[in-house]
C-alpha cells in the first residue's frame, strides 16, 4: 500500500496485458499495483484497495488447474472490473453460465452497446473492440444487467452498480480497443470514485518523504551506470537528502562509448553532486573471464557492482544504504509471487545475499515512461531523461558468449555507429531501444579479395511504451544500409551485420 493515494490492486492471472492494465490505470492518475491470482480476499484487503481488476488468462475457466480467485474477495464490498478471463470468472463464481461455444474470438470484433452503461456511455453501436477468448459468457450472474454483446458472445460486457461489478469480454486496456480507456476511466472514478492523486509530482512528494523517513541523517551512496534509471534515482535522492548523498560510478569497461565523461559532466559539474568514479574494467574482465551463461554473468557483475560499494563505503563514515534505479518491469521480470523468473535484472536478482546495505529504491513502484517524466519534473537534462535504456550489466549482456576486452571494444564501436546514424536519421525518439548486439562467433567473408574469419554485429531496434512488451523496429532499407556499411568498415574485426526482427514476446529486448 502506497499511503496518501487510492489503490487499484490487478490481480493476474496469467495475462499478457496485466501490466498493461496497471500502467493503464495509472495513465488515469490513479495508483495501482498487480498481485497474483493465488492472493487471499485478506491478503488484498490489507493493501486497502479502492478497486479491484482482473485481468485477462491464456486458461479456459473450467480446465483442471484454471486459476480462480478467493470467493471471499466479492464480499469486501470493493468495486470490481473484470477483464475477458475475469470477466467470465466473476460471471461463474457469482452464479452465471460461461460455455465453449466451439467458435472463439480474437481480433478485432464489432460490439453491440445493448443498453445503458456507467462504462460504454457514449460508445457508437457498434463500435471496435479487440478480442481474445475461447469461452463465452452465456448467462449472466443474478442481479447483473447485461449491457453489450458481440455474434460469438452474447454477454460481452455486463454490470451489477448495485454491489459496483463490471465484466467486459473485450480488452479495453489495449489500443486496438477503439477508446477503450475510457472503460477503465469511467470504471475508476464513475463506478468506483477513485480521486486522481497520482499524478508526477506528488509521486515525488511521495518519494521524497518516504526517502528522508527511510535514510534519517546516514549517508547513502548511489549507484549511478549511467542510464535512465540511476540518473532519476539519483536526482530524487538528492532532492531527498542533499549532501547526504554520494554517488559512485563504476566504470565496469563495459560502457558504451564517451559515458564516463557524460556522467562526470552532468554529475559532478551540472548539479554539484558529489561523486566517486571508480575506474574497475580490469576486474570485471578478469572476473567474467571463460563465463559464458548469461545468468552467471549478471550475477558476477551485480555481486562485483556490490563488492565495489562495499569498498568505497568503508571509506565514507555512517554509510548504511544504496539507492539504485530498480523499476517495476525489473522486480516482475525477476520473478514474483505472480510472475515467473525471465531473466535475473543484476540490481533483482544479481544481488549478492550477504550484501551490507538496506536498499534506496525510490522508482522499484514505476514504470519507465513515469520515470522519464519524473525526470522532467526534476530538471535533469532532455538528453539524459529520453535517452535510451541501457542495462545495468552494460555491453556484459550485449556480447553473447565470453565477455573480453577485445569484444567489449569492437561492440563498442559498433553500437557508437548505430546510437550516431539513428539520431541521424531523426528516429532516436521513435524508438524505445536500439543497438548492437555481438555474438562470440566468427564468420567467413571476403573483404578486399581475401577471405576474412571475423565476428557479426546483430542491430536491436524496437518500439515499446514501458518495455513490458516491444514490437522489432521497421528501420528504413537506407539506413540499414548505411549501419552495415559503416560498421563493416570501420570496425576492426567485424564483417557481417545482421539485424534482428523478434518482438517481445517471444523474445526479450537485450539478448541477455
Amino acid at each position: 500500500m502506497i499511503h496518501g493515494f487510492d489503490t487499484v490492486v490487478v490481480v493476474d492471472f496469467g495475462a499478457q496485458y496485466a501490466q498493461l492494465i496497471a500502467r493503464r490505470v495509472r495513465e488515469a492518475e490513479v495508483y495501482s499495483v498487480i498481485v497474483a491470482h493465488s492472493a487471499t480476499a485478506a491478503e488484498i484487503a490489507e493493501l486497502q484497495p479502492t478497486a479491484i481488476i482482473l485481468s485477462g488468462g491464456p486458461s479456459s475457466v473450467y480446465a483442471d488447474v484454471a486459476p480462480r480467485l478467493d470467493p471471499a474477495v466479492y464480499e469486501l464490498g470493493i468495486p470490481i472490473l473484470g477483464i475477458c478471463y475475469g470477466a467470465q470468472l466473476l460471471s461463474l463464481q457469482l452464479g452465471g453460465e460461461v460455455v465453449r461455444t466451439g467458435v472463439g474470438e480474437y481480433g478485432r470484433t464489432e460490439l453491440s452497446v445493448q443498453a445503458t452503461s456507467a462504462v460504454l456511455a457514449g460508445w457508437e453501436s457498434p463500435h471496435d473492440v479487440w478480442m481474445s477468448h475461447g469461452d463465452s459468457i452465456a448467462t449472466a450472474p443474478p442481479g447483473f444487467t447485461v449491457t453489450a454483446s458481440t455474434p460469438q458472445a452474447p454477454v460481452a460486457a455486463l454490470e451489477d452498480l448495485q454491489r459496483k461489478f463490471v465484466g467486459v469480454q473485450f480488452h479495453p486496456e489495449v489500443a486496438h480497443t477503439i477508446d477503450g480507456q475510457s472503460v477503465i476511466r469511467r470504471f475508476l472514478f464513475e463506478v468506483a470514485e477513485c480521486l486522481p492523486s497520482w499524478t508526477h509530482r506528488s509521486v515525488i512528494d511521495a518519494a521524497t518523504t518516504a526517502v528522508k523517513e527511510q535514510v534519517g541523517d546516514r549517508r547513502v551512496l548511489c549507484a549511478l551506470s549511467g542510464g535512465v534509471d540511476s540518473a532519476v534515482a539519483a536526482a530524487l535522492v538528492h532532492r531527498a537528502i542533499g549532501s547526504q548523498l554520494t554517488c559512485v560510478y563504476v566504470d565496469t569497461g563495459l560502457m558504451r562509448e564517451g559515458e564516463s565523461e557524460q556522467i562526470e559532466e552532468t554529475f559532478r559539474a551540472q548539479f554539484a553532486i558529489d561523486l566517486i568514479h571508480v575506474k574497475a574494467a580490469d576486474r570485471f574482465f578478469s572476473a567474467l573471464a571463460g563465463v559464458t551463461d548469461p545468468e552467471s554473468k549478471r550475477k558476477i557483475i551485480g555481486e562485483l557492482f556490490i563488492r565495489v560499494f562495499e569498498e568505497v563505503a568503508s571509506e565514507i563514515t555512517d554509510v548504511d544504504f544504496l539507492a539504485q534505479g530498480t523499476l517495476y518491469p525489473d522486480v516482475i521480470e525477476s520473478g514474483t509471487a505472480s510472475a515467473a523468473t525471465i531473466k535475473s535484472h543484476h540490481n533483482v536478482g544479481g544481488l549478492p545475499e550477504d550484501m551490507q546495505f538496506s536498499l534506496v529504491e525510490p522508482l522499484r513502484l514505476l514504470f519507465k515512461d513515469e520515470v522519464r517524466q519524473i525526470g522532467v519534473e526534476l530538471g535533469l537534462p532532455e538528453a539524459m531523461v529520453w535517452r535510451q535504456p541501457f542495462p545495468g550489466p552494460g555491453l556484459g549482456v550485449r556480447i553473447v558468449g565470453e565477455v573480453t576486452q577485445e569484444r567489449a571494444d569492437i561492440l563498442r564501436a559498433a553500437d557508437a555507429i548505430v546510437l550516431e546514424e539513428v539520431k541521424r536519421a531523426g528516429l532516436d525518439r521513435e524508438l524505445w531501444q536500439y543497438f548492437a548486439v555481438l555474438p562470440a562467433v566468427r564468420s567467413v567473408g571476403v573483404m578486399g579479395d581475401e577471405r576474412t574469419y571475423a565476428y557479426p554485429i546483430i542491430i536491436r531496434a524496437v518500439t515499446s511504451d514501458d518495455a513490458m512488451t516491444a514490437d522489432w523496429a521497421r528501420l528504413p532499407y537506407e539506413l540499414l544500409e548505411t549501419l552495415s556499411s559503416r560498421i563493416i568498415n570501420e570496425v576492426d574485426g567485424v564483417n557481417r551485420v545482421a539485424y534482428d526482427i523478434t518482438s517481445k514476446p517471444p523474445g526479450t529486448i537485450e539478448w541477455e
